[in-house]
């Protein structure tokens, strides 16, 4: 029967030492295992174990632009609100005094996407080294 789950209420007890069970988790964690258990019984019973590859370089770019999208997007919203504000101005002092006061919000904004751009080409460049 496809999608049946398998009931597994019978445990196997396996002592290890301390230094034993710290590389059991650095491999079982270098795996696409969900857990120590997956990974244990994969081993035992001759199933494949998956083993990732990680390219760190890429991680840190990656944990990088992570963090620029989320102050990208702070500003995004603080900016879509004072452009909400502009929109209920009906003379152009008031429009001007929004601009003044929004200045370093907008300045910000163009900062950021730069810096996303730079980014990019940065990740471009290391990928597309042979």
């Amino acid at each position: 029967m496809k999608g049946s789950k398998i009931v597994r209420d019978r445990s196997f007890l396996l002592r290890v030492s301390e230094e034993e069970l710290t590389k059991i988790k650095g491999f079982c964690n270098a795996t696409t295992s969900r857990s120590a258990s997956e990974y244990a019984r994969n081993l035992l019973l001759h199933k494949p174990v998956i083993v990732t590859y990680r390219n760190a370089s890429i991680d840190e770019l990656l944990n990088e632009m992570i963090r620029l999208k989320k102050e990208l997007n702070s500003i995004n919203v603080n900016f879509n609100l004072a452009v909400e504000r502009l929109h209920t101005f009906d003379k152009f002092f008031e429009v001007k005094a929004w601009l003044i006061e929004n200045e370093t919000t907008i300045e910000n904004f163009m900062n950021k996407t730069e810096e996303i751009r730079l980014t990019m080409i940065q990740i471009y460049e290391q990928w597309s080294q042979k």
